[in-house]
């Protein structure tokens, strides 16, 4: 009887642990759900610049982004991914870009405000300047999304826009 017990109390033990998934419990893990969807993204222009699927991943710790280009460029369609994330360590979010020509963004210092999701890149060397980065994630009305990047080769006293983004709904 002792055996069965123990037996049923492992397994009681082991089901509720493997229930609880830590993302699903604190509601920072959400703050970038807006971002969620399948988009078509137009540049200001108000071109196509490209198609992006947005999804949760790994019990919903992982936010994966998936873009690719509206058309080709060089004979190449540009494509990337990124994983967005809550660091629960540093309480940042997080976001590592790599892409289809062997290129990558890592920005290690994020927060939510205002209806915002902000990123900072670490200073990185481009060319002969070293460069920051900053990524920012607008929610907007009629469930669209800007998401604005501009680079600074000044130690962030000043800021240029590298590209500026709508997140529209894709249509079924």
């Amino acid at each position: 009887m002792k055996k069965i017990t123990f037996v049923f109390g492992l397994f009681l033990f082991n089901t509720i642990l493997l229930a609880q998934k830590p993302c699903d419990k604190d509601p920072v893990y959400n703050q970038f759900d807006f971002w969620i969807g399948e988009w078509e993204a137009y540049g200001v222009n108000g071109q196509l610049a490209g198609n992006s699927k947005i999804t949760k991943i790994l019990d919903n710790c992982v936010i994966l982004e998936e873009w690719t280009s509206a058309g080709a460029q060089q004979g190449l369609v540009f494509a990337g991914k990124s994983q967005n994330s809550y660091n629960s360590a540093t309480k940042q979010w997080q976001q590592n870009w790599v892409d289809n020509t062997g290129g990558s963004n890592e920005y290690l210092t994020g927060y939510f405000e205002n209806d915002a999701m902000h990123f900072t890149s670490r200073p990185f060397v481009n060319g002969k300047n070293t460069s920051i980065r900053k990524l920012t994630f607008f929610k907007l009305k009629e469930g669209k999304v800007r998401q604005f990047g501009e680079i600074s080769n000044d130690d962030g006293k000043t800021w240029s826009a590298e590209y500026d983004l709508e997140y529209r709904p894709k249509k079924k």
